[in-house]
């Protein structure tokens, strides 16, 4: 196997070098942003291990690995909603990923049906005494899940 990846040495290397050298946390996981290349929203959030980063390089399509499933994912194989990505970059002390992305289909992101999974909004101020109100800021659906994704089972856990 390649080794894309090279050993963090010095602060100097990994601020101001040209290797990718990427700090993977205790759970070996890298987080990762996506927003849509041409408008700049942020379509979702994830996470990456070693083998989806790799991935996602040599394919140019996003893969994630996820936590609730513990399983590498490759967005779109099952709903078709591929993230293909334009731009990808690391962040200054390369512990974190930005990929900016074009979705096939309809553009959608979000497995609820929405097109970003950032869907919901929440006011800022003074706490209430009940829990905070969330403000939906995409009000229609891009598409219909259970059409989308039959019986496979939903990814978010209690």
């Amino acid at each position: 196997m390649s080794k894309p990846f090279a050993e963090r040495a010095t602060v100097k290397q990994v601020e101001e070098g040209v290797e990718l050298a990427p700090k993977f946390d205790d759970r070996g996981l890298i987080p990762a942003v996506t927003t849509d290349f041409e408008s700049g929203e942020l379509l979702m959030h994830g996470f990456m291990d070693e083998e989806a980063l790799r991935r996602t390089i040599e394919t140019g399509e996003a893969h994630y690995y996820s936590r609730s499933r513990e399983a590498i994912w490759h967005k779109g194989a099952t709903s078709g909603l591929v993230q293909n990505i334009i731009e990808m970059r690391i962040d200054d002390d390369q512990d974190c990923v930005w990929l900016r992305v074009r979705v096939d289909g309809n553009g959608a992101s979000c497995h609820v049906g929405y097109r970003s999974c950032f869907y919901r909004s929440l006011q800022t101020g003074a706490l209430p005494d009940a829990p905070v109100t969330l403000s939906f800021e995409e009000t229609e659906k891009v598409f219909d899940p259970i059409a989308v994704y039959g019986d496979v089972p939903n990814p978010t856990k209690l």
